[in-house]
């Protein structure tokens, strides 16, 4: 039983099934809520990390080089740029590590391998399998790229919390079934062996019958009534106890809140809400997507350029800024201040806004308006009439 037919058995049909479908239904109903908030939240984060530039700098300014292209365009001929890392980063935080190796220039994230740690010595890499090609050659640490996720206990956590809960929401799910559950008395004068063959028999034959009375899913239904039958509903709703989803939908809730706070990603983004949405989005930047570009930067920064070429400020650097939308209109005051002030170049302006560079030299100058001076100069005009 799948899960689609579970669900349509759940809200619409009430049917029988043997006791390895309800088995089935059980491991799925604990199960799948955690997958889906556990898979909505990795997919966030990747999907956003996946839009940022990877900015390259040579001796301390931008530069636009074969990095620039393979981090940003073209890591492997099969693969875009989005593609690729949208996958590196979807394997770092579901398995909790990500391996990519650089192989003839291009860049490959790897499905499997075998890793011999050392203390003091590189780490040693084995059956390096890409797709379904394994690599014989052995790598070392030199020549990987390792992430490992920070917080990987994460996932246990997550795993610890719902193994209870999902049993609690798997028995709230059977109580609502039940509280909702069509139950009748058949009273009949019948004349038959008291025996378990004859009863069901008789089981069997009143089910027939009722069969299409209870099914929802018939629009007309005539059921013939023999005399001496009396049928007495003993459901709960005719008591007045029925029970709704709500208490469902609140734990499926608390479910999401629990597997977003694991992750750092705000629950009101996790759910859709746009309550706020623009400190949510600053939270989630800092919190559950910085924390992922550092190690990522790190990583690349020292296997990629390093020591020499970063000391000699020749590095990468993963700008998160591009995640959030900018409004030009609310950036305009800030932008002119910091260009008065010197603090931006009209070029780099232009960039931060998505827009192209202008080729001319006075476009990478930097001005500043003469109502800054230094406090030197300030104090000396404040100083009284010339002396004699």
């Amino acid at each position: 039983m799948g899960f689609i037919d579970w669900a349509k058995a759940f809200f619409f049909n009430r049917t029988e099934g043997t006791l390895k479908d309800y088995i089935s239904w059980d491991l799925q109903a604990e199960v799948v809520y955690k997958q889906l908030a556990i898979e909505t939240c990795i997919d966030l984060i990747a999907k956003a990390l996946s839009r940022c530039e990877y900015k390259t700098f040579q001796s301390g300014k931008t530069f636009r080089g074969n990095n620039y292209y393979l981090l940003n365009v073209e890591p492997n001929v099969n693969q875009n740029a989005t593609e690729f890392w949208y996958n590196a980063f979807y394997k770092y935080m579901f398995h909790g590590e990500c391996l990519i190796v650089m192989v003839d220039n291009q860049l490959l994230v790897v499905d499997s391998y075998d890793v011999t740690e050392y203390a003091v010595y590189p780490n040693m890499y084995k059956n390096v399998t890409v797709k379904d090609y394994t690599f014989s050659t052995i790598f070392y640490e030199k020549d990987v790229f390792h992430f490992k996720l920070t917080d990987k206990n994460i996932r246990h956590v997550i795993d610890s919390l719902y193994t209870s809960y999902g049993k609690l929401l798997s028995a709230t799910m059977n109580s609502f079934k039940r509280k909702n559950n069509k139950r009748w008395f058949a009273n009949a004068d019948y004349m038959r062996g008291q025996d378990d063959e004859t009863q069901a028999a008789i089981d069997a034959m009143l089910q027939g019958q009722l069969k299409d009375w209870f099914d929802p899913n018939k629009e007309a239904v005539v059921f013939q009534k023999q005399s001496g039958y009396e049928m007495e509903d003993a459901s709960d709703a005719k008591n007045g106890v029925k029970a709704d989803s709500s208490d469902i939908r609140n734990m499926i809730d608390d479910i999401i809140n629990f597997v977003a706070m694991g992750f750092h990603v705000p629950r009101t983004l996790l759910k859709g809400d746009v309550a706020d949405i623009e400190a949510n989005i600053d939270s989630f930047i800092m919190f559950a997507l910085n924390p992922v570009a550092e190690v990522f930067t790190d990583e690349l920064n020292r296997k990629l350029y390093k020591r020499e070429a970063f000391i000699k400020r020749s590095y990468m650097q993963i700008d998160t800024s591009r995640i959030k939308l900018l409004d030009i209109t609310e950036l305009s005051n800030a932008f002119d201040k910091l260009f008065a002030i010197g603090g931006m170049t009209i070029n780099e302006v232009l960039e931060e806004l998505g827009k192209n560079p202008i080729n001319e030299d006075w476009a990478n100058e930097r001005y500043i308006t003469k109502n800054y001076q230094k406090a030197s100069i300030q104090e000396n005009s404040l100083q009284g009439g010339e002396t004699i």
